[in-house]
């Protein structure tokens, strides 16, 4: 019988986050994918997961938002997970700064309607190197676009709300990877250094570049340590 993976994606993205990640592991492994349950609560977002895992307990892996989530359902249900793998995320909470950031995306929706995601904004958002890569560009536009207005409030609102997860996670018995770009300009950088100050149960990785859709731009780098992580016993 295959491993079972579950996959949650990150804000405004889903299954095609994982098509180019998939074909690579599918051979191998039972990759499920798990939308992110529209709510603005962490506490009723895991709740609704918790459900939803049929199994007793499970190999998480979440991209960004997603991370925090797979890393909230962690520390709360820790006897329902295996292993956890965060993908362009940190457990850390909020800042006032981010979220008076975000709080102003709310104010141009209010004044202009929400227009989705241009070209040229998707491609300001994968590597340089990528920037060529129009299939790529239209995956993460796409994504944007058709998750819509609804989507992209409750998610983003529900980062106003993260707590701190470091100080849980480093009490928590199962293996937890965490995979980031260096430069990835979407990352709290003080949240990468308490990362790595907090590695005693924790296996951190980063790559060089600015890429935060790595499981679209990296799908081969990201299947090489997920095919680790998942032989790491507790």
């Amino acid at each position: 019988m295959k491993e079972k993976i579950y996959l949650i994606p990150g804000l405004m993205t889903d299954n095609r986050l994982w098509s180019r990640l998939i074909p690579l592991l599918q051979d191998e492994y039972e990759l499920v994918h798990v939308p992110i349950p529209h709510s603005e609560d962490f506490d009723e977002i895991i709740d609704i997961l918790f459900n939803f895992f049929k199994e007793d307990k499970i190999n998480l892996l979440g991209f960004s938002l997603g991370g925090y989530i797979a890393s909230y359902f962690a520390i709360t249900y820790p006897n329902r997970v295996n292993r956890l793998f965060t993908v362009a995320a940190t457990p850390g909470n909020s800042t006032e700064a981010e979220i008076e950031r975000r709080k102003e995306k709310f104010v141009v929706i209010e004044k202009e309607g929400f227009s989705g995601l241009t070209y040229e904004k998707a491609k300001s958002l994968v590597e340089e190197k990528n920037q060529n890569d129009d299939e790529l560009i239209k995956i993460i536009q796409d994504m944007f676009i058709d998750l819509g207005k609804e989507t992209f409030i409750s998610q983003l609102t529900s980062t106003f709300y993260r707590k701190d997860l470091f100080e849980d996670l480093t009490n928590l018995d199962i293996p937890i990877w965490f995979f980031y770009s260096v430069d990835d300009r979407l990352l709290n950088k003080e949240a990468i250094k308490k990362l790595l100050l907090n590695t005693h149960n924790m296996n951190i990785i980063s790559r060089v570049g600015t890429s935060h859709n790595i499981p679209l731009e990296e799908p081969e780098l990201l299947r090489f340590y997920i095919k680790d992580w998942i032989k790491t016993k507790n």
